[in-house]
């Protein structure tokens, strides 16, 4: 069974290549690897090294170099329209802040058939109809198409972050008493660093401090 690890994207795709086409909802153009058969009855075996969203019109290339196009199937959707622009605004915010699935056009939201969903919608004040058509919703931030090990670059990054911002809160703490006491050390902090400010002749500052030193 030929194995298709590579996807060209519709505008790359080249017509005396494609040998067969193949026909996906929206679920099928996310998955990365299944067996899948043309509408011609090609047999192929998708393997993709890493999360994407197969697109309307794009090609899966098998190892040979030949192609099978990709349609986007019909799917049971509701589509969402409303007199006031506003209020499909506030819909889609609505939608996007539960991570609901969204396709927007020029003048209508499509989401997908669900009574929950359908209620929202008509709560907004907008009108909602069963329709039948390809689901094309906006790319999702969860999916992406680069290494994920820079995931565990930006946790690296996240925990040095609050590293900083605790040596950062530890130095104002101490800097304000050290303007509450006009520079006195007298008060009893054993824990203080002094290492970061060398004492030298001539630098102005009382050493008596609270705590004395045993040799």
């Amino acid at each position: 069974m030929p194995r298709v690890t590579t996807i060209v994207r519709k505008p790359a795709v080249k017509a005396d290549r494609v040998i067969d086409t193949v026909t996906l909802d929206h679920a099928a153009r996310n998955r990365r690897h299944g067996t899948l058969k043309g509408d011609g009855g090609t047999e192929i075996r998708l393997d993709l090294d890493m999360e994407t969203t197969i697109n309307d019109g794009d090609a899966l290339r098998l190892e040979d170099g030949q192609l099978v196009q990709v349609r986007a199937a019909a799917e049971a959707l509701l589509e969402i329209k409303a007199e006031n622009p506003l209020r499909l605004t506030r819909l889609a915010w609505h939608l996007g802040s539960n991570h609901g699935l969204v396709e927007v056009t020029g003048d209508a939201l499509y989401i997908e058939n669900d009574p929950a969903l359908a209620e929202l919608a008509r709560g907004q004040g907008c009108t909602v109809t069963p329709v039948e058509r390809p689901f094309r919703p906006e790319r999702s931030t969860h999916v992406c198409d680069h290494d994920h090990r820079h995931h565990h670059h930006g946790h690296a990054h996240s925990h040095s972050e609050s590293h900083s911002h605790a040596h950062s809160h530890s130095h104002d703490h101490a800097h304000s008493h050290s303007h509450g006491h006009a520079h006195d050390h007298k008060h009893d902090h054993h824990h203080h660093d002094h290492a970061h400010h060398e004492h030298g002749p001539g630098c102005g500052h009382d050493h008596h401090h609270g705590h004395k030193h045993d040799h």
